[in-house]
């Protein structure tokens, strides 16, 4: 397997981020499947503006990628960051997210924000 050597800064910078226990559940299911806004409201018992900011902080940092389409943005990891295998392997620890992605699949939000 190749390794990607990154900065010990930008590391502790992105493991700081995954501190936050909503901040490494959304990358956890983002490893899963992409979602938008509206679908992490059915995880997560905050609110909208609280989980875009969730979001916008990963996305700085260069971990997620974003899409536009329409009038809904979809996130996604970006496999592309210099922290995706880090992220990677530390997911991999995490319990699965199978229960959590179940909800967005079952709720009327998916109809809604046409996902």
């Amino acid at each position: 397997m190749n390794r990607t050597i990154v900065e010990t800064d930008k590391a502790a910078e992105v493991l700081k981020l995954l501190g936050d226990k909503t901040r490494l559940t959304m990358a956890a299911i983002l490893k899963q499947r992409e979602c938008c806004v509206c679908e992490f409201l059915e995880v997560f018992t905050m609110s909208q503006p609280s989980i875009s900011q969730h979001l916008r902080k990963l996305r700085n940092a260069g971990l997620l990628n974003e899409e536009k389409r329409g009038q809904w943005v979809y996130y996604s990891l970006n496999p592309k960051s210099e922290f995706f295998e880090l992220i990677n392997e530390l997911l991999k620890h995490l319990p699965d997210q199978t229960e959590q992605i179940k909800k967005i699949n079952a709720s009327k939000v998916t109809a809604r924000c046409d996902c």
